[in-house]
């Protein structure tokens, strides 16, 4: 008995070592097969597109992009005023965001009060739980009026009679338009922004910046110098998804963005389309043919730029960590 007893003994490693390796391989499997399943339902969604986009390409080819038309009723079709729109809404988004959520994180990280950060922090996260038709009708029933009375009529008051910058400010005063859509994308993904830019900042060993503030630095200066290289990957990761979070939006947009498929000036108060706020108008009433395929390619096309953006980002990520590995 005490031979079998110290055999069984003797085995008992050799059994838990199979055990893990059959616990590793098979946690190996499912990984691979979770990261195979994303690309075949990516490569699935770009095929959909290019399929039924397919009748819409072949009739308009690349000159859709370009083409300022949208008629349904003599099936003429151009997607610039919706690309347009979405790309300048989401720029004005990012020039909005981006300093007030580093502002943001800024004092959440190095300047707030004990007592204050984790209810403010808290408060900030809660405004991306709001649901995005409310900031829409937020923004066409209370923020429209007021940038139209308080923003845009004064602009046009002060700077009608300027060729360059009259033009910017042109338009019927009605609150709806390009830069309201853009403000209201701004306030939906500063707190996506925000949240980010506090987590990486936290991220910072204590013993850097404790060490910076010994040699005599500003608040400013150990962000700047110690905190920013530190986390800059991080913070470009935030607002890259500002980003996809602004490209992708569809209800806000759709309420104060104005919906015209007609540009005719570069007016920030002009309105104009996106091209997530004409899928989601004509979509559903858009008949079988080169009506819907103008729709679908127009999905077709941001989902390229989306794409872009994700690889455009990689590459600036991939560029940082070379210049930090030749720094040290």
């Amino acid at each position: 008995m005490s031979a079998i007893r110290a055999t069984r003994a003797a085995s008992a490693p050799f059994r838990l070592r199979l055990s893990n390796a059959c616990a590793d391989r098979l946690f190996a499997g499912l990984a691979r097969a979770a990261a195979l399943l994303t690309l075949t339902v990516l490569l699935g969604i770009a095929a959909s597109l290019i399929i039924g986009a397919w009748p819409a390409i072949q009739h308009f080819g690349l000159g859709f992009l370009t083409h300022r038309a949208w008629d349904p009723v003599q099936e003429d079709f151009g997607g610039m005023v919706m690309i347009y729109g979405t790309c300048m809404t989401s720029l004005i988004a990012l020039i909005i965001a981006v300093p007030v959520s580093f502002g943001i994180a800024l004092f959440l990280t190095e300047l707030s009060p004990v007592w204050l950060k984790r209810p403010l922090g808290t408060t900030i996260e809660l405004l991306a739980a709001v649901p995005s038709i409310v900031y829409g009708m937020w923004g066409l029933i209370v923020f429209g009026p007021v940038l139209a009375r308080y923003v845009q009529q004064p602009l046009q008051s002060l700077l009608g009679g300027t060729p360059a910058l009259g033009a910017l400010v042109s338009g019927p005063p009605v609150g709806i338009g390009i830069l309201s859509a853009g403000i209201i994308l701004a306030v939906m993904i500063i707190p996506f922004i925000a949240a980010v830019m506090r987590d990486v900042f936290e991220t910072t060993p204590p013993l850097l910046k404790e060490s910076a503030y010994g040699l005599g630095a500003t608040t400013w200066e150990v962000v700047r110098h110690v905190v920013l290289p530190y986390t800059r990957i991080g913070v470009l990761g935030g607002i890259m998804l500002g980003l996809g979070r602004a490209l992708g939006e569809t209800m806000a947009v759709t309420f104060v963005i104005g919906n015209m498929n007609q540009l005719n000036s570069a007016s920030l108060f002009e309105a104009a389309n996106s091209i997530t706020s004409a899928l989601a108008n004509e979509f559903a009433e858009a008949s079988p043919g080169l009506h819907q395929a103008s729709l679908i390619y127009l999905g077709l096309i941001l989902f390229l730029i989306t794409f872009t953006v994700l690889i455009f980002s990689r590459i600036l990520l991939m560029r940082l960590q070379r210049l930090e590995g030749t720094r040290t």
